[in-house]
């Protein structure tokens, strides 16, 4: 498994930004770019790419990976989506699986969006996925399922292997309010990619400020749509994760914290 994108949806260095935390990733040769995972499956020589960051060809090019078999859409943001249009002329065909929930919002699921937005692209084929049903794509068991990350619908998933048992999940763009049934799917994973947006002290400077406290008063949740970094290990520790990894990282990481253990960086490499 390769992160290909570890940043938000600015990235980190941020376009036009001096801070100290970009200037130091500048000094370190550092990347967070938009949020994008690569999973290969060696028993059947084929791989997954979860989200189409709009960084795509640089991702790919940076790490000298094969282009994927497959791709999963968890929901329909820019930084998560738009790097689909690097289909065209790249791939001969690309199934791309997406739930089929209609998102009361826009009146599509995640499926219809892909499907109506790329309809240009002949080499797509959309899969609508129901959630919490396991779908088997390049050898292995995915499961989406739903997240909180208002308003729109957006999930997080599980992969398995169904021969060696090795379990990746990922949580999603989402708060700490991940639903019950959600949380049991990911559950026991070897590896979990925990949306960890800022430390949990930086929700002072967000207009809502935090929210789910735990017992000492620390938010987990900054704002409505991410975790703190605070709330992103809570949900690992309830997980029972046996590694864990952070990313979805904004650039508004104190300097000092910014590149410390477990906040990931792009180019790292996990086997299960």
């Amino acid at each position: 498994m390769t992160l290909l994108g570890t940043g938000d949806t600015t990235g980190t260095p941020t376009v036009g930004c001096d801070c100290d935390t970009c200037e130091r990733a500048r000094d370190r040769d550092l990347e967070r770019t938009r949020f994008s995972v690569y999973v290969a499956n060696e028993r059947t020589d084929e791989s997954l790419l979860i989200d189409f960051s709009p960084d795509f060809r640089s991702q790919f090019l940076r790490e000298d990976v094969l282009l994927p078999d497959a791709g999963i859409v968890t929901h329909v943001h820019f930084d998560h989506l738009d790097g689909l249009g690097n289909a065209f002329r790249v791939f001969d065909a690309l199934p791309v699986y997406a739930a089929n929930e209609t998102d009361p919002e826009t009146g599509r699921s995640v499926a219809e969006t892909v499907r109506e937005d790329y309809h240009y692209l002949e080499t797509l084929d959309v899969r609508p996925t129901t959630p919490f049903e396991p779908a088997r794509i390049c050898g292995f068991d995915v499961t989406l399922v739903p997240v909180d990350h208002p308003p729109l619908l957006c999930y997080g998933l599980a992969i398995e292997d169904p021969e060696t048992g090795a379990k990746l999940s990922v949580s999603g763009d989402t708060s700490y309010a991940v639903p019950e049934r959600s949380r049991d799917v990911l559950a026991d994973p070897d590896l979990l990619l925990a949306d960890a947006i800022v430390p949990a002290h930086l929700c002072e400077y967000h207009p809502i400020g935090g929210r789910h406290e735990d017992e000492d008063g620390v938010p987990r949740t900054f704002g409505t749509k991410h975790m703190t970094r605070e709330g992103a290990l809570a949900l690992a520790e309830n997980l029972e994760a046996d590694r864990t990894r952070l990313v979805h990282v904004a650039h508004y990481y104190p300097a000092d914290e910014a590149f410390e253990e477990p906040l990931a960086v792009d180019g790292e490499e996990y086997v299960l």
